[in-house]
């Protein structure tokens, strides 16, 4: 079910207790290409309202922005959230929006600069240093004009954007997990359901004694008579970028790109998903994987700013709602949260202000939507 207005004033005419998980992608309050929605993060009178409609023990997943997560976190949890933990959603095709200070030391006086050359791009767009995209053709190298401009030189004013983080958060409830989980249905997480890849039969009886105590300490679980087995989920998912992978050098060892080898979407049937189990190669860096939305993934007519990949909200959706589950997404966008519950098996309630995304997302759930079957 979609419904498009505020979540503010439609969160009130939902039950109280009738949702089992909330995976959640809200505004960061960046004020992102000027948008009126990014004006600021989502306060206490949304989290208290989603707080109620959830069921106890229902987990919370929102995603947030580094420079706002803090405000984020603090109005979930005095809303009268439990904070659980933060996974750490790590990609490397950010571009940072950098002042370039040299640049605008030589702009203050009024110099212009001499081109010296002109940039390799590689085929991919870039921000200059006024954080503005320029074409993939190359854009111009310049030399610094005065002298102050010569000292500050490779100088800039910003990070480039890297990893988002993802709050996980769960209603309070009265007693243990075990008696409100009987209750409920809520409380734990899908830890085998979501275990990250897959291994292949009798490979782990053939590596050495070293790989295997390796795989055992990142939470290799095994189970007997079962051709399969995964890495316990942690809170860390990256893209399986270059640029993020450098940052595990065992990544590659052994020879070969091992990126799409393994990934948070490694079960059984799924076959968008490589699964070939080599244990004597590569990091455990691997076993966290989940690469941005592709085109074809967004839809070509999708051209909303903050698009999630399936693969991950999938994921996450799996990880968080029991078997038969509603999901509520007071904040849907162009509806990804919808389009994984979809694919999962999962009931889902989404509420979108803006009616543009609101189709956006009718037609995207749709795609993966299956026929209905005709009884004779």
């Amino acid at each position: 079910m979609i419904h498009c207005g505020d979540c503010l004033y439609i969160l009130p005419t939902l039950g109280s207790n009738s949702v089992d998980s909330i995976v959640t992608d809200p505004p960061y309050g960046l004020n992102f290409m000027g948008k009126d929605w990014d004006k600021g993060v989502p306060g206490i009178p949304y989290w208290s309202e989603a707080l109620r409609v959830a069921k106890p023990g229902a987990h919370l997943l929102a995603f947030g922005g580094t420079r706002t997560y803090h405000r984020l976190v603090c109005a979930i949890e005095d809303a009268g959230w439990e904070i659980r933990d933060t996974i750490a959603w790590v990609y490397g095709s950010g571009f940072p929006k950098s002042l370039d200070v040299s640049k605008a030391l030589d702009k203050i006086a009024g110099v212009e600069r001499e081109i010296v050359g002109l940039r390799d791009n590689k085929g991919r767009k870039s921000a200059d240093g006024w954080g503005m995209l320029q074409n993939a053709a190359g854009d111009p190298l310049t030399a610094p004009a005065t002298e102050a401009a010569k000292q500050w030189d490779g100088w800039g004013t910003s990070l480039k954007p890297s990893f988002e983080p993802i709050c996980v958060a769960r209603k309070p409830f009265k007693g243990n997990v075990a008696e409100n989980v009987l209750e409920w249905g809520c409380g734990g997480i899908n830890i085998d359901g979501c275990r990250v890849g897959t291994e292949q039969a009798g490979a782990r009886a053939s590596n050495k004694d070293g790989v295997a105590r390796r795989d055992m300490a990142f939470g290799m679980k095994e189970f007997e008579g079962n051709p399969t087995a995964g890495r316990w989920p942690a809170n860390l998912i990256h893209d399986g970028s270059d640029e993020v992978l450098g940052l595990f050098p065992e990544t590659t060892s052994g020879g070969g790109d091992r990126r799409g080898e393994y990934s948070i979407f490694g079960r059984a049937g799924d076959s968008e998903t490589k699964r070939v189990f080599e244990a004597n190669s590569g990091s455990a860096a691997r076993f966290f994987y989940c690469a941005k939305a592709s085109k074809s993934d967004r839809g070509a007519y999708n051209k909303h700013a903050t698009v999630k990949p399936t693969d991950l909200m999938r994921y996450l959706c799996r990880l968080v709602t029991p078997p038969g589950g509603t999901i509520l997404d007071p904040f849907a966008g162009s509806c990804s949260t919808g389009k994984a519950a979809m694919l999962e098996g999962f009931k889902y309630i989404l509420i979108e202000k803006d009616p543009q995304w609101v189709a956006v997302g009718e037609r995207r759930i749709k795609e993966v939507q299956p026929p209905l079957k005709m009884f004779a």
